[in-house]
């Protein structure tokens, strides 16, 4: 165990007594000598050490203290802290994206022979690493389709160690039932990580539902102003300490102290975002679904949404900025360019792939995020040419109604 990993229990500053909106702002190591109200930014790679025999026994994490920035760092062990207690997990392990989440993850839990079973409607890259560059190594990797236990409970295997979902899905916000899925890893005696950023912790908290880790990438919700990339892995201590910081201090996918101290600062305002912002999504959507030139709109706020009941009891019944609609079209050619259309003639909305943003941002799934996926990939998944997804900001849902119903009139 590192020594980093260990100080991360020493000088924390919010009792777990402490509600949702308290931790968010508190939750973080103990102030300096300075007493900063603020927490620091400690920009720096290496610590000076009191003496050689200090320096020997933090390396061989005998003792407390820092000793080089890749091993850990004061203002990512605070975002760690304030994430782990937001999320009621015991501990966290941040990392320099979320994909690199998924990359510690599968690093440190699998192995060649193993097995895992996931969504095939997840994030384009997420079934990329893991379906093509993990078989690299022997990893196997059976798709399943989201909401169907069947599917998932008949995919397993003696091999099988993990069970990975994405819940709701990027981009057709496909809701799984995480506590039904915890019951079937724990059958089997695998792993069962949940993917969070759609919902963040402030509408879901997997491991209350029995998940195992919980994924994050705090480039999304967690910073929420779409300034800089960083990820997590929220788990038991045994797996942060033993299991994960072992493969980090190795492989290096390390979160830059200055990109922890953003998302550190956003999430202090998570709560306010996420509800303002899943209130201005759910009446969007409710505006979409009245255009005559969308075939349909993906949103679990919406009655509906093929997991609406199960969404509003696992997100406290609230359906997330995300949402994403089909337009109306002849066939794939045209509906590729109708949703271009609509895309390009946005001004208020921006073309923009990131999510989670105070902005409103619109993206085409097909061409981009899931873009580097087969054409049959991307049917199975139910990713056509004409899908539009939509990440929903703060701004007045007037104004976005009137920016879409002219990009939508173009686009005819």
């Amino acid at each position: 165990m590192s020594s980093e990993r260990k100080q991360e229990g020493a000088g924390n500053t919010a009792p777990a007594k402490w509600h949702e909106e308290t931790l968010a702002v508190h939750a973080a190591l103990a102030p300096s000598q300075y007493g900063e109200n603020s927490e620091a930014l400690y920009l720096t790679s290496g610590y000076e050490q009191p003496s050689a025999e200090a320096a020997a026994a933090r390396f061989a994490g005998e003792e407390d203290g820092y000793t080089y920035s890749r091993l850990g760092n004061p203002t990512v062990t605070s975002f760690e802290q304030r994430l782990a207690a937001m999320e009621l997990a015991p501990a966290a392990i941040a990392t320099s994206t979320g994909m690199s989440a998924i990359l510690l993850l599968c690093m440190s839990l699998l192995k060649s022979g193993d097995h895992v079973v996931c969504s095939h409607s997840m994030f384009g890259s997420t079934i990329k690493l893991i379906g093509s560059e993990f078989a690299k190594f022997g990893v196997t990797t059976s798709f399943v389709a989201q909401t169907n236990l069947d599917e998932w409970r008949a995919a397993v295997t003696p091999q099988t160690k993990l069970l990975f979902a994405e819940t709701p899905t990027n981009p057709l916000t496909d809701v799984c039932d995480i506590a039904a899925l915890a019951d079937i890893a724990r059958a089997a005696g695998a792993w069962l990580a949940v993917d969070n950023c759609f919902a963040s912790p402030i509408l879901q908290k997997p491991m209350t539902l029995g998940a195992d880790i919980i994924v994050h990438s705090g480039t999304k919700s967690l910073d929420g102003q779409g300034r800089v990339m960083a990820g997590a892995l929220c788990a038991s201590a045994d797996l942060v300490n033993n299991v994960f910081a072992p493969v980090i201090r190795s492989a290096g996918m390390t979160l830059s102290p200055f990109n922890a101290w953003v998302v550190l600062k956003g999430l202090e305002t998570l709560g306010i975002r996420m509800r303002a912002q899943s209130a201005n999504a759910l009446a969007f959507a409710r505006w979409l679904s009245a255009q005559p030139r969308i075939a349909k709109v993906f949103y679990p706020g919406l009655e509906s949404h093929g997991q609406h009941a199960l969404a509003m009891r696992q997100q406290s019944g609230l359906g997330g900025s995300v949402l994403s609609f089909e337009l109306k079209a002849d066939n794939a050619t045209d509906a590729k360019a109708k949703a271009f259309a609509v895309l390009n003639h946005l001004n208020l909305a921006k073309i923009c792939t990131n999510l989670g943003d105070t902005k409103t941002l619109a993206a085409h799934p097909a061409t981009t995020s899931h873009g580097r996926l087969t054409e049959a990939q991307r049917a199975q998944a139910g990713i056509g040419q004409g899908l539009i997804r939509v990440s929903v900001g703060l701004e007045h849902v007037g104004d976005l109604e009137t920016d879409f119903l002219q990009a939508l009139t173009h686009a005819a």
